[in-house]
C-alpha cells in the first residue's frame, strides 16, 4: 500500500479555470433589473395611491382603519383625523392609518 502515496503526492493539480467578470456583472445587472420590476416599483406604486388617498380625506368620508374598524370622517388636520365610530364615539386617528375609503353608506348597511 505505501507503494500508492508518492504517486498520489506527484500529481500536480491543475489551476482552477477562472471565470469571466463580465458574467458576473451581468448576473448582478440582471438580478438588480429583477428586484426593481418585481419588488420595488410596484412598492412604490403603491405608496402613491396610499398617499394619493390619505391626501384626499374628507368629512363625511367613510374609512376602515388598519385595526378593522370602521367609521365617518368628522375632523381632519393635517395629520390627525377624528372618525365617528357608533353612537357619539368619537375616536381620533393618525391619517396613514386609515387602509381604505368605503362607499357611502356602507356603514349603514353593515
Amino acid at each position: 500500500m505505501e507503494f500508492f502515496i508518492p504517486a498520489a503526492m506527484a500529481q500536480a493539480q491543475a489551476p482552477a479555470p477562472q471565470g469571466n467578470p463580465m458574467i458576473t456583472l451581468v448576473m448582478f445587472g440582471g438580478l438588480f433589473v429583477f428586484m426593481y420590476f418585481f419588488m420595488i416599483r410596484p412598492q412604490r406604486k403603491r405608496q402613491k395611491e396610499h398617499s394619493e388617498l390619505v391626501s384626499n380625506l374628507s368629512k363625511g368620508d367613510e374609512v376602515v382603519m388598519n385595526s378593522g374598524m370602521l367609521g365617518k370622517v368628522t375632523k381632519v388636520d393635517d395629520n390627525y383625523m377624528v372618525i365617528e365610530t357608533g353612537n357619539n364615539v368619537e375616536l381620533k386617528f393618525q391619517k396613514v392609518a386609515v387602509h381604505a375609503v368605503l362607499p357611502k353608506g356602507t356603514i349603514k348597511s353593515i
